[in-house]
C-alpha cells in the first residue's frame, strides 16, 4: 500500500527502457527551455526547468509507468552520480579567489549560511508552538530529517540535499514534500532577486553602497574568462570522468571499513551519521575534489568540468524525481510556512549585515543564491549583473557545495533538538 492505495505492477519494468524514459525526459526538459516562444518561456519563468526535472519523472511514478521507490537507479544516482559531481564542482574551488572576495561578498557569503544554519531550528521552534504536528513526526518521518535535507540544499545545493537525504533517511513521502517546499521557496526567493537586480543601483543607493570594487571584479573575471576558456578534446572528458569516477570509487572503498570500525566501536556515534557508510563517501568525494583544485587538475574547469557535473546532477535529479509520489506534496502544506519564517530570516540577516558593511546588491544577491540556489542559480543570478560576473557566482557555489553537507547536517541536529517530542 502506498497513500492509501493498493500497489499494482508498473507498466514498464525494463529497466533499460525506464533509463530510457529518464533520459528522454532530461532531453524534453532541456529541449523545451531553450525554444523562443514567449508562452514556454513565460511557463517556465514559473515552473524551472530544474523543477520540472524532478517533477515528471513523479509523475510517470504517480502514474504507476514505473515503479520509481524500488527501481535500481535511485542508488546508482545516489552512489556513482552524487560523488561525481561534488568532485567535478570542487575541482574548480579556486581559495585565492576566495580570499580576494573576503572582505564584503565573503561576509554575505558567510552570513547567508549562518542565516540558514540559524533559520532553520528558529522556524521549527516558532511553527511548533502552535502547530506542533506540521513539524512534529516519527521515525522517517520525523520532519527535521526531511527539512535536514532541505538545509543541504540551502546551503550547498542539489547534490547536498540529496547527500542528507542519504544520510538522515527521511521517508519517500516526506522529501516529496520537502521537495514542493524548496522549488516554491527558493525560487520565488529568487524571483525576487532578479527583480532586485534590475532595480540594483536604487538598491544600491539605498543601502548606500559603494559598488566601485563590482566595477572593477567585472573586468578581471570578463578579461580571465576570454583567456582560458577552450573547446574540449576527448582527452579532456575522458580525464574528467576518470577523475570523477576514481575518486568516487576511492571514496566508496574507504567509507566502509571508517563506519563499520566507528559501528563496532563507538555505536554512540549513530545519532550523529558518523556510522553511515555514505556520510564518509561524500566527506571523502568532497575532500578529493578541494585536493585536485591544488593540481593541474584544476584546469579541466577551463574545458567544462562543472559543466559535465552538472550534466550528472541533472541525471541525478531524475532518479530521485522518480520516488516521487506527487500526492505527498498535499500532506502537510503547513511544511511551507515553515520555509516561508526560513528563508525570511535569512533575508533578515542579509539585510542587516548588508546595510551595516553598505555591500552593494550584487553580493547581496550572488551571497544568497549562492547558498539557497547552488551553481545554477547563483550562475543566473550573477549573469543577471553581468556575464563576466557569472564567475564569482560560482566560486561562492562550489564553496557551498564543500561545506553545504555538513552545515546542513549541522543545522538538522539542531532542528532535531526543538522539534516536539
Amino acid at each position: 500500500m502506498q497513500n492509501g492505495i493498493e500497489d499494482v505492477t508498473p507498466l514498464i519494468t525494463d529497466n533499460a527502457a525506464v533509463f530510457g524514459i529518464l533520459m528522454a525526459v532530461l532531453g524534453l526538459v532541456f529541449y523545451i527551455s531553450n525554444l523562443k516562444n514567449k508562452y514556454i518561456q513565460g511557463f517556465l519563468s514559473v515552473v524551472p526547468p530544474l523543477l520540472l526535472c524532478y517533477f515528471l519523472p513523479g509523475i510517470l511514478n504517480t502514474l504507476n509507468v514505473f515503479d520509481g521507490e524500488n527501481s535500481p537507479f535511485t542508488s546508482v544516482g545516489s552512489r556513482y552520480f552524487l560523488p561525481a559531481c561534488l568532485i567535478l564542482f570542487t575541482i574548480n574551488l579556486d581559495l585565492k579567489e576566495m580570499w580576494n572576495l573576503r572582505k564584503r561578498a565573503g561576509l554575505m557569503f558567510i552570513t547567508g549560511t549562518v542565516g540558514i544554519m540559524l533559520g532553520g531550528p528558529l522556524a521549527v521552534w516558532v511553527v511548533s508552538l502552535f502547530a506542533p504536528q506540521v513539524v512534529g513526526g516519527a521515525g522517517p518521518d520525523e520532519v527535521w530529517r526531511g527539512l535536514g535535507a532541505l538545509a543541504g540544499s540551502w546551503v550547498g545545493g542539489s547534490a547536498n540535499q540529496v547527500a542528507l537525504k542519504e544520510i538522515l533517511q527521511p521517508s519517500p513521502k516526506l522529501f516529496s514534500a520537502i521537495i514542493a517546499v524548496d522549488a516554491f521557496v527558493a525560487y520565488l526567493w529568487m524571483a525576487l532577486l532578479l527583480f532586485g537586480a534590475s532595480k540594483s543601483k536604487k538598491v544600491d543607493a539605498f543601502f548606500k553602497a559603494d559598488a566601485s570594487d563590482v566595477d572593477a571584479l567585472m573586468k578581471r573575471m570578463d578579461s580571465k574568462a576570454k583567456e582560458n576558456t577552450r573547446i574540449p578534446e576527448t582527452k579532456d572528458i575522458i580525464m574528467m570522468l576518470a577523475l570523477a569516477f576514481a575518486g568516487t570509487g576511492l571514496a566508496s572503498l574507504l567509507a566502509t571499513p571508517v563506519s563499520s570500525y566507528l559501528a563496532t566501536h563507538y555505536p554512540v556515534l549513530e545519532k550523529f551519521s558518523l556510522t553511515n557508510s555514505f556520510f564518509w563517501i561524500i566527506l571523502f568525494a568532497t575532500i578529493f575534489g578541494i585536493g585536485l583544485s591544488f593540481t593541474r587538475a584544476k584546469k579541466l574547469e577551463h574545458a567544462g568540468a562543472s559543466k559535465l557535473g552538472t550534466v550528472f546532477l541533472y541525471m541525478l535529479i531524475v532518479t530521485i524525481g522518480m520516488q516521487m509520489d506527487i500526492r505527498a506534496i498535499f500532506d502537510n502544506p503547513g511544511l511551507f510556512l515553515v520555509g516561508i519564517i526560513w528563508i525570511s530570516f535569512h533575508a533578515l540577516c542579509l539585510f542587516i549585515v548588508g546595510k551595516i558593511i553598505k555591500a552593494p546588491f550584487f553580493y547581496f544577491a550572488v551571497g544568497s543564491m549562492a547558498n539557497v540556489g547552488g551553481v545554477a542559480s547563483a550562475t543566473v543570478t550573477a549573469a543577471a549583473f553581468h556575464p563576466s560576473l557569472v564567475s564569482v557566482g560560482v566560486v561562492l557555489a562550489v564553496f557551498g557545495y564543500a561545506i553545504g553537507t555538513y552545515a546542513g547536517w549541522l543545522t538538522a541536529l539542531l532542528m532535531q533538538m526543538v522539534s516536539p517530542i
